[in-house]
């Protein structure tokens, strides 16, 4: 079980949503960027063990004392923590904080305009990202990634929805084959992650999207281009009305 959790963590980690090369002048407050990005979209969960630092610099492009850099801040901050011996390494302690409309009310003041041009982007990229991956002939592995993605999160608690939502969204993007498209999506997914978060887990909601998964995953492995398009629309449709009908 222990070797196969950590191929299905090792099949996210990647896949080029997250862990590209860092290109910007600053390497370490990207570094920073790219891990909390990896920890708060859940592709590395609470207790989930990093891979070794010599994998992470090499997958991030960044010399390994940077990565301890970066490590030793999210430590600081209480998103990880490091332990020695035979067992040790580098350990998410991050948990999602808990649905909260005040703090989503302060995330919009925050965006303002930017929250619909997220919206769209959001849009515009996942609907797309869905016609790709439904083009593409996909290995026995990738079909049973996705599959695995979904059956987690159909059976997620609560407390555990909106990181496996994210790992859902992320493993069709990175589907399509593009890094620069997957990346795109972990992209604005952040940009909306704390206001997601906030939205309160409501049984009904859940039992829809649910649905719209399902008809996601299934168009996109069916290879039908138009049905995967149309199922992600109504999907991320009803996101943001969910979203635009918690702010009043």
């Amino acid at each position: 079980m222990e070797q196969e959790d950590r191929r299905e963590i090792r099949t996210d980690w990647q896949g080029g949503a997250i862990f590209r090369p860092v290109r910007t002048g600053n390497a370490f407050e990207e570094t920073v960027q790219r891990l909390l990005e990896a920890i708060k979209l859940g592709v590395f969960e609470h207790g989930d063990r990093l891979p070794p630092e010599r994998e992470l610099a090499t997958r991030l492009n960044i010399s390994r004392e940077t990565l301890r850099e970066a490590i030793r801040s999210l430590q600081q901050a209480g998103c990880v923590e490091s332990r020695r011996g035979r067992y040790g390494g580098t350990f998410v302690t991050y948990r999602q904080p808990p649905p909260d409309l005040g703090e989503l009310r302060r995330a919009v003041r925050h965006m303002g305009a930017e929250l619909e041009d997220a919206l769209t982007y959001r849009m515009v990229l996942e609907t797309g990202a869905a016609e790709q991956a439904a083009r593409r002939v996909l290995t026995e592995h990738q079909v049973d990634h996705l599959r695995s993605r979904l059956a987690d999160l159909e059976q997620a608690t609560p407390a555990g929805y909106r990181q496996l939502d994210s790992r859902f969204h992320l493993a069709i993007a990175e589907l399509t084959g593009s890094h620069s498209l997957a990346a795109g999506v972990a992209e604005i997914r952040m940009r909306l992650n704390d206001l997601l978060n906030a939205i309160p887990i409501l049984d009904r909601n859940i039992e829809n999207a649910s649905e719209q998964h399902r008809a996601m995953a299934e168009a996109i492995l069916a290879g039908d281009i138009d049905r995967a398009r149309r199922a992600t629309e109504e999907h991320l449709e009803a996101t943001a009305a969910l979203l635009r009908g918690f702010l009043g």
